[in-house]
Parts: structure tokens; C-alpha cells; sequence
């Protein structure tokens, strides 16, 4: 077979991009290209931070800012409102121009190394009470809300954590 023929047959086996890719197609675009993705600095009128537990291969165990990779011919608006539907439940108010624009290339991993985020500013309803029904503590996609940057943050975020401490020192 050739490249061309495999790309065609790849091409044809994924009948809607849009939609995400399946596991092995999109860890190998992750190889060979960088990941857009948007992360939601979801804050209250309190200052605190909204972040979500994650425990993974790739990033580790820790809390996170959530966040989406960008489908293709989908807009990072777009994105940001399916990622807050997906992971908090809800819709987000944001600012349409993001607050930050970072390039993490994370040498160490074959897969998931080169990422350009977009951070967004964004708030939920104050009546928003983060839905944990069926999960716990430390169970990935447990939310909570953080009076102070956590000390276990994962490591890929440590650009947000001055973005997490500043909405405290307002």
C-alpha cells in the first residue's frame, strides 16, 4: 500500500471528522502535528477557581483547568461551549478575546507533546453547583471549587497557576 492509498483509506475510514477521530488516527496526528486546544478559567464573584481532577497517562493525577481540543472546521468559541456542556454541565458567559495564548511542548511524551492553548475567561451562573453525582474525590471529572491555586495542579498547567492566584488577589 501506498502513503497515498493509506491516507485515502484513513480519509474514507473516518466518516466524520467533526465529530473527534478515533483513538489511533488522532494519537498519531499527535505526533506529527501540534494540538489546538481551549482551557476554561471558569471563576466565581469569590475569586475561586473551578478545576476538575484528572488522572491520565499523559498528564498524570492532578487538577486541571478544563478544557477541549479543537475538532476540525470548528471554531475555539465553539469548542469552549462543548467542552463547558461536556465537563461542567453548563454554559459558559467568556470573553471572546482569550486572556492567554501558550505553546507547551512537552518533550518527554511520544504522544500529546505539542499543545497551543488558548485560555478563556469564562463564568457559569451563580446559581452553578458543580454536578459530582456519581463520582468522588479524586475521580476524573470530579469539580470543585479553590479558594487557592492546589499545591497537586498538574504539571502541564503551571502556566495558569498566576492566571488562578491573581483572581484571588482581587
Amino acid at each position: 500500500m501506498t502513503l497515498v492509498e493509506a491516507i485515502q483509506f484513513l480519509d474514507e475510514s473516518i466518516p466524520d471528522k467533526h465529530k473527534g477521530l478515533p483513538d489511533e488516527v488522532f494519537y498519531f496526528i499527535s505526533r506529527a502535528t501540534p494540538l489546538v486546544n481551549v482551557d476554561l478559567l471558569v471563576q466565581d464573584k469569590f475569586g475561586r477557581t473551578l478545576l476538575s481532577w484528572r488522572d491520565d497517562e499523559y498528564c498524570g493525577k492532578g487538577w486541571h483547568i478544563p478544557g477541549g481540543i479543537v475538532r476540525y472546521r470548528e471554531a475555539l468559541t465553539d469548542r469552549l461551549q462543548k467542552t463547558a456542556l461536556s465537563e461542567l454541565g453548563t454554559e459558559v458567559a467568556f470573553n471572546s478575546t482569550p486572556l492567554h495564548i501558550g505553546e507547551y511542548i512537552i518533550s518527554e511524551h511520544n504522544n500529546r507533546g505539542h499543545f497551543i492553548s488558548f485560555l478563556y475567561r469564562c463564568a457559569v451562573p451563580d446559581s452553578y453547583i458543580p454536578q459530582n453525582d456519581n463520582i468522588f474525590p479524586q475521580t476524573p471529572g470530579f469539580l470543585q471549587w479553590h479558594n487557592k491555586c492546589p499545591s497537586d495542579l498538574l504539571e502541564v498547567q503551571n502556566a495558569y497557576r498566576q492566571f488562578i492566584e491573581d483572581a484571588l488577589k482581587q
